[in-house]
């Protein structure tokens, strides 16, 4: 049975592997000339289970209305005239009660643990390496309020089967020697042991290879620009090929992972998606100073940043603008990264060889993916993985394996259907 599947990053590819894994011919199309070109390319870097607390929370509003008047803020919102984007924030607000936080923790949570233990299983078969390490991640807050408040979040991650503890700041530098040049201004932080990081561009390119070796095809370079239906399915796939051409690519199962284009491919064939494009930043700089240097991931309540040690380059990456699809670099929003690396860890890269980079994340309000069937018989999603895509990629790649397989999938995980 061929599967064509549309969106060549991390969850893409993920899928692909699984899905020749159970014996599909797979064809994956995209527009970039190579697998994981754009959201996947310089993301944080983080496995972060132990951090999966969605945006929408009950504190969540409050924050909102303060960042508005800052051009800087961790979640900066430019509204605009969009009916897309005023839905988007709709669906947002009415996820930020304690039972919907609850339920999309549980969610996130159940299907990141399964999905970390799956990357463990896929890296144990392939001995892929992608600059990967397993110290943990070390949640950071500079304000004693925060820190309290992360008590009770820290104690739901853990009922829920993912340690998260509350440690000291003398702890939490005792994990990280690199927190001493801040150790005055550290309240304490929350550590996830089981947590872990690593590139995930150079995983989507390794296992992209290991696809081809199992007969997985690539088209790359191949913008789609419309799904066809008829008679309760996909009929064809339309796609214009690097030379201008049009194509028309058929299969008999269709596996929609364009990330934040999903919902646009999806609209003309019925399917409403609320999923909105969260723009994010990062910074990757090689290290200049390996004694101030971090190696544990860390996550920056305040700022809503993360950092991540990828060999010998620093990566990080975080903040989220809600302005459409344009990828336009924020000089003001990077400078701000730039300015709070070297707060915390002066000297500890070279910021006069820092690459700057922004993505669209593909994000639902709830932070809960769309994986599963559709209304359409042969089409199936996964996509909407806003801040968490490498951190689930190989649990909703597997998950929707077993589903276009007909198969019930190994994690108890509520699957979305469109």
């Amino acid at each position: 049975m061929r599967v064509l599947v549309i969106g060549a990053g991390v969850i893409g590819v993920a899928s692909a592997w699984f899905l020749a894994e159970r014996g599909f011919d797979v064809t994956v199309v995209d527009r970039q000339a190579e697998p994981a070109a754009e959201t996947s390319f310089a993301n944080g870097g983080q496995i972060s289970v132990g951090h999966a607390e969605p945006w929408a929370n009950p504190s969540a509003p409050m924050k909102v209305l303060k960042w508005l008047v800052r051009g800087d803020a961790p979640l900066l919102f430019r509204p605009r005239a969009d009916l897309r984007q005023w839905r988007w924030l709709a669906g947002f607000l009415r996820e930020c009660t304690p039972a919907r936080t609850r339920r999309n923790i549980e969610q996130l949570v159940g299907l990141g643990l399964y999905s970390r233990n799956t990357l463990r299983a896929l890296r144990e078969q392939t001995g892929i390496e992608y600059d990967g390490l397993s110290r943990g991640i070390l949640n950071l807050y500079t304000d004693p309020a925060g820190f309290e408040a992360a008590r009770e979040p820290a104690r739901l991650m853990t009922e829920l089967g993912c340690e998260c503890r509350l440690v000291s700041a003398g702890d939490a530098i005792a994990i990280e020697p690199a927190l001493a040049a801040i150790g005055p201004k550290l309240a304490g932080a929350a550590f996830s042991p089981d947590d872990e990081s690593g590139d995930a561009h150079r995983f989507t390119l390794e296992l992209a290879e290991r696809c081809r070796q199992r007969g997985v095809r690539f088209l790359g370079g191949h913008q789609v620009t419309a799904l066809r239906a008829g008679g309760g399915r996909i009929d064809h796939v339309e796609a214009i090929d690097p030379q201008g051409r049009y194509r028309r690519l058929t299969a008999d199962r269709y596996l929609l992972a364009a990330g934040s284009c999903s919902a646009l491919l999806a609209a003309p064939v019925g399917i409403r998606l609320n999923l909105y494009p969260a723009k994010g930043y990062s910074v990757t700089m090689p290290v200049a100073d390996p004694a101030r240097a971090w190696t544990v991931s860390l996550t920056d309540d305040a700022h809503k940043l993360v950092f991540s040690r990828l060999g010998d380059r620093l990566r990080i990456a975080g903040t989220a603008e809600l302005s459409g699809w344009d990828r336009t670099l924020n000089p003001r929003r990077c400078a701000a990264i730039l300015a709070r690396v070297e707060a915390l860890f002066p000297g500890a890269g070279d910021a006069g060889q820092a690459s700057l980079w922004s993505g669209l994340r593909p994000a639902t309000p709830s932070n809960v993916p769309c994986i599963g069937a559709t209304r359409h018989s042969n089409l199936y999603l996964n996509t909407g993985h806003g801040t968490l895509g490498w951190t689930l990629a190989c649990g909703s790649g597997k998950v929707v394996a077993d589903l276009i397989a007909g198969q019930r999938p190994e994690v108890d995980f509520a699957v979305a259907a469109g």
